[in-house]
């Protein structure tokens, strides 16, 4: 999410590198088909056509413990509103455990992952495993959302990648919300500048200047490993524009499960309704899209009303079958589908969102 609520005091903390086991994968997770790419559409390894629907579950970006509540957030969107996927958003330095607050090398953080993992497969939920906040390549400084992943989210890849390879709920988005870079510097790398401070606010980090791989060296990266999962990629624009996919700015992926495209959508954004859906309904006869985030949280009088926008764009997207993922089941990261830790649904965005999934559940 472009603006993440949420404010963080982040030191250098010296850990060795500690590389994640790949665990076998619970009988039980076999269940699920393993998903993959075919034409402009995802179906699963028999054929079948899946329209992935969920909502985001953030925290593990900015807390190695999920607050202690994560478990229950996946329970409850797989159990209560009907999701059959879940965005988990991540956070390198946390899964090497360099936060602050991490004294053990990321072996908590790790193991909570795969717990949310297995909760997933095991109710037929696929999880996206997305990339969100990376550090400018110093280890434990500059953690959040930067421009573009740096060299060490290859390390992160890696590691998660190996963990994870072929199992058969799992997909990997490379990078959360790309922007203020070129399309060039997007696919192939190169040198990002960040002089406007960087991290969980804008301005609260000094400037940097670091080095970003692109996303066709992180798709190698992934490959590398022997995973074939399903692959999610953003464009530029904080992962809104279209465009540039059009344009021929698309990944070849010859030994993988194919790569879905992202867009995050959000009414700030500048278009209306009717010019967001005309640049989605350029994109999907061609390539296939995922709304990974969306959402509008009403305020003041409004909080109490449905979303108007909320509710289009919800009907639109199902109109078309296309896949997307509400942001975000966390009472503080905004727009928020619920209010409180009871996962009361807001009423003018995840009062909309879970009857449209209870509807399909």
């Amino acid at each position: 999410m472009q603006n993440t609520l949420r404010t963080l005091t982040l030191a250098l903390v010296p850990f060795a590198l500690a590389a994640a086991t790949a665990l076998p994968v619970r009988e039980a997770s076999l269940k699920i088909p393993a998903l993959k790419i075919r034409g402009n559409q995802v179906v699963d390894e028999t054929g079948r056509v899946v329209t992935l629907r969920g909502v985001n579950t953030a925290c593990l970006e900015w807390a190695a413990d999920g607050e202690g509540k994560l478990l229950e957030t996946v329970r409850v969107a797989i159990k209560d509103w009907h999701v059959n996927h879940i965005r988990l958003p991540l956070s390198q330095d946390r899964w090497f455990g360099k936060a602050p607050e991490q004294t053990d090398g990321g072996v908590a953080y790790r193991a909570l992952v795969r717990q949310v993992v297995d909760l997933c497969a095991e109710n037929a939920v696929y999880v996206m495993l997305d990339l969100h906040w990376n550090n400018a390549g110093e280890w434990g400084k500059h953690i959040g959302q930067h421009v573009m992943p740096d060299m060490l989210s290859v390390e992160f890849w890696k590691d998660c990648a190996t963990a994870y390879k072929n199992h058969p709920a799992v997909l990997f988005d490379l990078y959360n919300e790309p922007h203020d870079t070129t399309y060039d510097i997007w696919m192939d790398g190169g040198e990002i500048k960040e002089t406007r401070g960087v991290g969980a606010r804008q301005g609260r980090f000094e400037p940097v200047t670091y080095k970003t791989p692109g996303m066709k060296a992180l798709l190698a990266t992934v490959r590398g490993t022997g995973a074939k999962n399903l692959v999610v990629v953003g464009g530029l624009d904080w992962s809104y524009d279209l465009a540039g996919f059009l344009a021929g700015r698309t990944l070849d992926d010859p030994t993988g499960n194919g790569v879905l495209y992202a867009c995050h959508a959000y009414p700030f954004k500048g278009d209306t309704i009717d010019q967001f859906l005309a640049k989605l309904d350029a994109a999907l006869p061609k390539i296939p899209v995922i709304v990974s985030e969306f959402g509008n949280q009403g305020r003041g009088e409004n909080a109490a009303k449905p979303d108007p926008w909320v509710a289009r764009m919800v009907e639109e997207m199902d109109k078309r079958k296309c896949h997307w993922t509400a942001w975000d089941l966390h009472p503080a990261a905004g727009p928020c589908l619920i209010s409180d830790w009871n996962y009361t649904p807001t009423p003018s965005f995840g009062a909309i969102v879970k009857a449209a999934l209870t509807k399909k559940g």
